[in-house]
């Protein structure tokens, strides 16, 4: 069977391009399409594919600077040709879904989220701007909400990663979604070591994280917190911070699973797709602190390995976190929780999902 891989961009490994790894273990000889790659920034199975980029990578600078290519997306996307492939699977949380499958060819769309900036997070993008701007990509944002409701309907299978992305998708687009949580590597975050009294949050330091907010119930709580995450608000969060804040960056695997560790707990103070970092935090024993509306309610149950906030407010994750922080938590518990996210049980679902659409399991 003649297999081809979409993928929206390939600048480094976060949670959507660990997803495109154990899809891409399933097909080791099919063709990776996306916008832009920044060579060597992907795990080496990934780099391994042959990786076939669009016109954008040129301005793009060879994947360094792409963020600002938003309104070329659409085209570049439409342009891929793959006229040999039967399955064309592509994994988006921007545009990848888009693309312009051969005819005949069968197309199944992993979605991390609709394109969060044109829908329900899109006022938390534009207040930042200047306020003349804000017409101008307002603008933009409408043309590309258009093309990304249109574009939906040439997914002849839709895949979400939480319940709070199929009804996403189910209000925007108007199609339904079987949900099969994204894969996670409960085989190497697992418990040890000694707790301290810290707090931590893991999250890229982009308004929509919520930081500051983590920040907030840190300090009101008395507590110290560390945070791990780059992104454009580092300056910023940092004049919040105080003495009690400590930036940590982005850390490797290790020091980042010695970080759950010795957390009294995590805080999720944003609404998640699904939130991948929730699971390396249970399956290393640490206890959550989400929102009921969010992809964590996926994850946590109330009580059970953590505790959810009906609201998002400081004063409610506060009283949340204490909750938290005033009991005992069964890491055995966290972690058997953990252990149903794992890879292997995502490579199971999404094999039978193949299987049942008439491809077979990729494995036998």
């Amino acid at each position: 069977m003649r297999v081809a891989l979409v993928h929206d961009w390939m600048t480094g490994m976060r949670g959507g391009e660990w997803v495109l790894y154990d899809i891409a273990r399933l097909f080791p000889y099919a063709p990776i399409y996306t916008l832009v790659h920044r060579a060597g920034s992907v795990a080496p199975l990934l780099e391994e594919h042959s990786i076939r980029t669009s016109w954008l990578q040129a301005p793009s600078f060879g994947g360094r600077r792409w963020r600002y290519l938003l309104p070329l997306m659409p085209a570049a996307a439409e342009s891929f040709a793959f006229p040999d492939a039967e399955l064309v699977i592509s994994t988006s949380h921007a545009v990848a879904k888009g693309v312009i499958p051969p005819p005949g060819a069968f197309h199944l769309s992993y979605v991390h989220t609709p394109m969060r900036y044109v829908w329900d997070q899109r006022a938390q993008y534009l207040d930042p701007l200047p306020r003349l701007l804000r017409p101008i990509v307002e603008t933009r944002f409408a043309r590309l909400r258009q093309w990304d409701m249109v574009s939906s309907a040439r997914v002849d299978r839709l895949v979400a990663n939480s319940r709070l992305v199929a009804w996403r998708i189910q209000h925007y687009w108007n199609r339904t979604a079987e949900v099969i949580p994204p894969p996670v590597a409960t085989e190497y975050f697992t418990p040890g070591g000694e707790r301290s009294d810290n707090l931590l949050t893991v999250a890229a330091l982009v308004p929509y994280k919520r930081v500051e907010v983590a920040i907030a119930v840190a300090r009101k709580l008395g507590r110290k917190l560390e945070i791990v995450g780059t992104g454009p608000r580092m300056r910023a969060l940092r004049r919040l911070g105080g003495p009690d804040v400590t930036f940590l960056g982005w850390l490797d695997r290790d020091d980042l699973r010695a970080a759950y560790r010795r957390a009294a707990a995590l805080l999720v103070p944003n609404v998640e797709d699904f939130g991948m970092v929730s699971v390396e935090a249970l399956a290393c024993g640490t206890p959550v602190v989400g929102l009921a509306h969010s992809g964590t309610a996926d994850i946590v149950r109330a009580g059970v390995e953590g505790e959810l906030a009906d609201e998002s407010t400081v004063e409610a994750l506060v009283d949340t976190t204490a909750r938290v922080l005033d009991r005992d938590w069964d890491v055995g518990q966290l972690r058997h929780r953990a252990d149903l996210f794992s890879r292997e049980q995502f490579r199971t679902r999404f094999c039978f999902l193949l299987d049942r659409l008439g491809f077979g399991d990729p494995r036998q």
